[in-house]
């Protein structure tokens, strides 16, 4: 793989080179990527087999992410997201991160729940007693349930009963997964296992089903940043520096700006697990669990100045839930998740949850970085703008001219571009 480096200027250039220079990046043949993505990476034969009432496929913007260092290697991010200045913004932060190394992340073991319902329980405490007794014949069947996932070293690693109060009680079976997200072999260990477990505990069986609250498989990123990395025209580095942590603040004391907050990080998370075929309302889901844990709802990155040998850096972190897979579901059917893994170069699935994991902790910077600054809306002003101008009948290079204007001059609706438009075709 070439340097984090060898993509500035990637927006400036036209859509073919942009895959050049990708398939240059991992290691591709030149062409592979238009190959792939024909279609959106999906025809209508397949996609009409994927899920139910089929009347077309609906395509979003394949984009990359650029600049980011993962645990000191160079890396392409593939993004699916239609909102503008997801990439640039993120990208741009990567750019900052990597003045101090880039990001650093690590990954639990691929561990699922799965949840068995017990109801009716009359006494909880001889339940849990009975069930824990009798772990390892629950493994033992659990694992003849997935043969082919103990083979590839995964399988049972655990039981977990809770009781939770009125009668009903939820055992927990943990589940090692591999490099597969893992919903369809868990819910496959929990239709097998819990009647057995019902009968152990002398209960009613309820639901047996996988838990997106995945706190058994969490990731953890950090980035230290120099304040100098930072700074902008009109702003000091240790100022945003500063300004950013009291942003991060905001955030921990209230929970109506951490649902924003967090927002922000599934900007830069979400595109990288669409891209990839992964389940992003899973992700989404588990995410907005884990902030709400405590029983409060509370940001899942953190900011804080601090003094390094340098001088003061910024530093971030961030942990949360991660199920995704490289394995299995709509990988083996659409082309196009599977060059976005080939582009990102994963190797494990733990791998692409520290990728996207690591896009959303600079995702939030940007974001935090912009507010603090000189505002959302400017950052936003010049992307936004070049939809409006598509909207209003630009083609071609008319699009980029009506787009700058607009922004030049903070008018950024339809109807000034519409007589942008006019103007810049010889009408009144």
């Amino acid at each position: 793989m070439t340097s984090a480096s060898s993509f500035s200027g990637l927006h400036k250039v036209g859509v073919s080179e942009r895959r050049g220079a990708v398939e240059r990046h991992v290691g591709l043949t030149a062409g592979a990527m238009q190959e792939a993505l024909q279609e959106g990476g999906l025809d209508l034969q397949t996609a009409d087999k994927l899920i139910e009432n089929v009347v077309g496929t609906y395509a979003l913007p394949l984009a990359v992410g650029v600049h980011m260092v993962l645990n000191g290697e160079a890396r392409v991010v593939p993004m699916v997201v239609e909102e503008p200045s997801v990439v640039a913004a993120a990208s741009a932060a990567c750019k900052m991160a990597g003045k101090g190394g880039g990001f650093t992340a690590e990954a639990d073991a691929p561990v699922m729940i799965a949840q068995v319902q017990l109801d009716e329980v009359s006494d909880a405490v001889r339940a849990r007693a009975s069930i824990e007794q009798h772990a390892d014949e629950l493994s033992r069947m659990a694992d003849e349930a997935m043969p082919g996932m103990v083979a590839r070293g995964g399988g049972m690693r655990g039981v977990e009963v809770r009781d939770l109060g009125g009668g009903m009680v939820a055992v927990h079976l943990l589940v090692d997964c591999r490099d597969a997200m893992g919903a369809n072999i868990v819910n496959t260990v929990a239709e097998t296992v819990g009647p057995r477990i019902a009968e152990l505990a002398g209960a009613t069986l309820g639901l047996r089903i996988l838990s997106n609250l995945a706190d058994h498989r969490k990731v953890r990123v950090r980035c230290t940043i120099p304040a100098s990395a930072l700074a902008s025209a009109d702003w000091p580095g240790e100022e945003v520096a500063a300004a950013v942590e009291r942003a991060s603040r905001f955030a921990e004391a209230d929970p109506y700006r951490a649902a924003t907050h967090n927002k922000g990080i599934m900007n830069g998370i979400d595109p990288v697990v669409i891209a990839t075929g992964n389940d992003w309302r899973a992700v989404e889901a588990g995410a907005h669990a884990y902030a709400a844990r405590t029983g409060r709802y509370e940001p899942l990155a953190t900011w804080r100045v601090a003094r390094g040998s340098d001088g003061v850096v910024l530093e971030g972190g961030l942990e949360l839930p991660m199920a995704l897979g490289i394995v299995g579901g709509t990988l083996g059917q659409h082309r196009a998740a599977k060059m976005a893994l080939r582009v990102c170069g994963a190797r494990s699935a733990a791998e692409l949850g520290m990728l996207a994991a690591s896009m959303g902790l600079a995702s939030n910077l940007a974001a935090l970085r912009a507010l603090s600054t000189e505002g959302i809306q400017r950052g936003h002003m010049s992307l936004h703008a070049r939809s409006v101008a598509l909207a209003a009948g630009a083609i071609g290079d008319e699009v980029e001219r009506v787009a700058a204007e607009l922004a030049r001059a903070r008018r950024v609706h339809r109807a000034e571009a519409e007589r942008v438009l006019r103007r810049l075709r010889g009408g009144a």
